[in-house]
């Protein structure tokens, strides 16, 4: 829950247009926050990125954003890169991007006019792109942030805009955005498989750049975010977990970053998966909060037929991190992941964190249990919240600990 404490016209984003924020204003990363051009045009190496508003959705905006630099500038919006990197370093990076914004149809991008068609080949790119940007006005200077995407910089109303190099775009990516007749995900899914990184396929699929061409449209970047997410991992657990063997023993694995303590549990079962986060006293959260307060999504072998709508977009970031990981081992397991959010997390930085933070652990070596009992036990040591709590609101615990199996009739 938003703290009352943090702007109630704009919940601590500075959209209202106010200069001072009582949580935000402690920072110095904030505080240097300022207009990165002087006058209303500039010229710079865009990541490459592109952002696709959700507000009043189908008449949505689109933005190539770009720092007012002439540099490489690809680590901008490469959250793949990120890791380790402190929150100030990030913001500082994120701040720099101005967001032109053009009102746009979603549908446009069935038919796109000629800016559009230079926004998608900016999508596209690899690599950082040089482009030129007319305002209509002068940037208000100020800072958004959300759960879902990277921090935001100014924004300001696009007046002209166009790219000052071609875009240097890969065979495969320029092949199956001009095959017109694949769908979305049989295009996301062969990019995913030749390496393209999935940061890059929220940009193609945000861009309206895949799929049938009659279906093409502009995708809000926090929904282009969540697709890719979701519909990746669950064609990797369907055409491949489900026919893996099981693991042999329960795994634990560990990674805390940005004081995001992530604990990643592998029980030896048929495919499960449940995500319990946990936003600890004091963080951007939960600043007035008292006790801790722990939500959660999960599903079965079955899948899930509604959307994450308590953890959203953070369980199928996770979803994904799990999945890469069964694939690469070639084994099927059930996983129960514990995130506590500590009070240093003073700012969402999105769900990029959580799919970094999640690889990361599991690229650790784990610490191996004979039984969940005994799991749960050395959990209870390293986890803040007491983990009955944790067992009060998981499902899969409380599954895994009263399922009969066939040993139960010997």
């Amino acid at each position: 829950m938003i703290s009352p404490k943090l702007c109630i016209r704009c919940k601590g984003k500075l959209l209202c247009g106010l200069q001072r924020c009582p949580i935000l204003e402690k920072h110095a990363f904030f505080k240097k926050a300022d207009s990165p051009i002087k006058g209303t045009s500039f010229t710079g190496n865009s990541p490459p990125s592109v952002f696709v508003s959700w507000k009043n959705y189908p008449s949505i905006s689109i933005a190539p954003l770009s720092p007012p630099i002439v540099e490489d500038t690809s680590l901008f919006d490469a959250p793949e890169k990120w890791f380790g990197l402190s929150q100030e370093r990030i913001i500082e990076m994120r701040q720099q991007l101005i967001r032109p914004n053009k009102r746009v149809q979603a549908g446009e991008a069935r038919n796109p006019s000629y800016s559009l068609i230079e926004m998608q080949e900016l999508a596209m790119s690899l690599d950082s792109v040089l482009i030129s940007v007319d305002l209509r006005r002068r940037l208000f200077p100020r800072l958004s942030f959300d759960e879902g995407v990277a921090p935001m910089g100014p924004s300001g109303l696009l007046k002209e805009f166009s790219l000052q190099e071609n875009p240097k775009i890969p065979p495969k990516i320029d092949y199956l955005v001009s095959d017109t007749n694949a769908k979305a995900q049989t295009a996301l899914m062969e990019l995913y498989n030749s390496g393209i990184a999935v940061s890059s396929l929220h940009k193609l699929l945000s861009a309206g750049t895949l799929g049938v061409k009659k279906n093409r449209k502009l995708v809000p970047t926090r929904w282009s975010i969540t697709a890719v997410d979701s519909n990746i991992s669950k064609e990797l657990i369907e055409e491949k977990i489900m026919g893996f063997q099981q693991l042999a023993e329960f795994q634990l694995f560990h990674s805390n970053y940005l004081d995001n303590n992530f604990w990643v549990l592998l029980l030896p079962s048929s495919w499960a998966f449940e995500q319990l986060e946990c936003w600890l006293p004091g963080g951007s959260w939960a600043v007035n909060a008292s006790s801790a307060t722990i939500i959660q999504d999960h599903e079965f072998y079955a899948g899930r037929k509604s959307y994450a709508s308590n953890v959203e977009g953070a369980y199928y970031a996770a979803r994904l991190a799990v999945a890469e990981h069964l694939v690469e081992r070639k084994r099927q397991a059930a996983c129960i992941i514990f995130r506590e959010i500590g009070s240093n997390y003073v700012l969402p930085l999105g769900v990029w964190q959580i799919r970094e933070n999640v690889r990361n652990a599991l690229q650790q070596k784990p610490l191996s249990f004979s039984s969940l009992s005994l799991t749960l036990a050395f959990l209870s040591k390293k986890l803040k919240v007491p983990i009955k709590k944790y067992e009060k609101e998981s499902k899969l615990i409380d599954y895994f600990r009263n399922q009969k199996t066939i040993k139960n009739w010997f």
